[in-house]
């Protein structure tokens, strides 16, 4: 997964997306923003990217909170208005560390290594407080 998480961030970072249609294929927005040797290294492991995305269709909110909350530290994908929560929520913010600790202590050292495989009781412990503040964020700053 390692690799799939590598070609996803390039293609994030050159500005371009990739939208799952209804049909659950993949589209790339923006392609022509893509280096040419991102796309050959999407090619071989298309299978691999669509499973990955797959893989996030039935995630929780919480989990799909925290997934972005990874891709804008990693610099992949932006959101401002998680920035702007993360940055002005002290507390959430160090939820968003500790749980990160709590992943380092389980083996997650490689950004590019999916952190699900290293989540435990006490990582979704700080992944339910992360999310309770973010509704909190959201339903005071509507």
């Amino acid at each position: 997964m390692t690799q799939v998480l590598k070609v996803l961030s390039a293609i994030w970072k050159s500005g371009a997306e990739i939208i799952v249609l209804k049909d659950g294929s993949l589209k790339l927005e923006k392609h022509y923003l893509v280096l040419n040797e991102t796309l050959r290294a999407a090619e071989p492991i298309f299978p691999q990217i669509e499973e990955w995305f797959k893989s996030w269709e039935e995630a929780s909110a919480p989990d799909k909170t925290l997934m972005k909350m990874v891709h804008q530290t990693c610099g992949w994908q932006h959101n401002p208005k998680l920035n702007e929560w993360i940055c002005s929520d002290i507390e959430a913010l160090t939820f968003f560390i500790e749980w990160q600790e709590t992943l380092a202590k389980n083996g997650w050292n490689d950004i590019y290594e999916d952190y699900r495989q290293f989540e435990n009781e006490a990582s979704n412990v700080l992944k339910k407080k992360l999310y309770e503040r973010a509704v909190l964020y959201a339903n005071q700053n509507k």
